[in-house]
């Protein structure tokens, strides 16, 4: 069974219990981004539970070829979603690979194949879960900023993230969502891409940095953990003064000057 990427999807009623999957690329090198998104959620009254054996959605493999490798990843954590909650995930690449590809993987098999089904049913990305289901608002906070947003290719594609980060910003009173020219455009991450071809994905890297300079925007936001890691290095290299911060910690940001 697989879930269809064009989906029309139908929403909950927000919840008072989920989980938390905080993605590798967060845990190691944005662990503050995993807390945000954990904040934004209880601040929203909904208890959130981490499994603490969680590690990687198996994405890695998966891109570069290796299903077999992505499938014993992604088994050690079919198990840690036993309670019919929410799964929250501050990534829309890695949601993207629960949603859709936990159940491409398991389809031919008799007991792991319903459950991966399950779960990829329950699999919300966090600004998808925030807009659609939490129904999140956010009072008048600061001076009027100018933000830019960028989203991973594969998220944008597998779920939308483009659509909920911008109606989310949009919510924002005194933040202007301004648009890059290249936002549809790969960053130049791709996982391994950007270790097997490092001149192209430094060249595509530098494309996209200049398209979000122009818009003369103060903040550079992004829901995956990634992209923000190549651009960021991008822009430290360029020695620009801009950097990029995920939408978990921005958005908490926000509810805690309201609070």
């Amino acid at each position: 069974m697989s879930v269809a990427l064009n989906e029309v999807r139908s929403y909950p009623a927000k919840p008072g219990d989920v989980y938390l999957f905080g993605t590798c690329v967060l845990d190691l090198f944005d662990p503050d981004a995993g807390v945000s998104a954990a904040s934004l959620l209880e601040n929203s009254n909904i208890s959130v539970h981490y499994p603490q054996d969680q590690t990687c959605c198996g994405q890695p493999a998966y891109t570069s070829g290796f299903p077999d490798a992505a499938r014993q990843v992604a088994a050690r954590q079919l198990h840690l979603f036993a309670e019919n909650w929410p799964i929250v995930v501050p990534s829309g690449s890695c949601a993207g690979m629960m949603r859709h590809h936990w159940p491409r993987l398991f389809e031919d098999d008799p007991a792991l194949g319903p459950l991966a089904a399950s779960i990829a049913a329950r699999v919300f990305e966090l600004t998808e879960f925030l807009l659609h289901v939490v129904k999140a608002t956010w009072p008048q906070t600061g001076a009027n900023e100018r933000v830019v947003l960028h989203t991973s290719c594969t998220a944008r594609r597998e779920m939308g993230t483009h659509l909920s980060a911008r109606a989310l910003l949009a919510q924002i009173p005194n933040v202007e969502l301004v648009l890059q020219d290249h936002e549809t455009e790969c960053c130049g991450f791709g996982g391994a891409f950007s270790v097997k071809h490092p001149e192209i994905s430094a060249a595509m890297a530098s494309d996209k940095i200049e398209a979000i300079e122009a818009t003369g925007a103060a903040t550079m936001i992004s829901a995956d953990g990634g992209c923000l890691l190549n651009l960021n290095g991008t822009l430290e290299k360029r020695g620009s003064t801009l950097r990029g911060q995920h939408i978990a910690s921005y958005l908490w940001q926000h509810a805690k000057d309201a609070a």
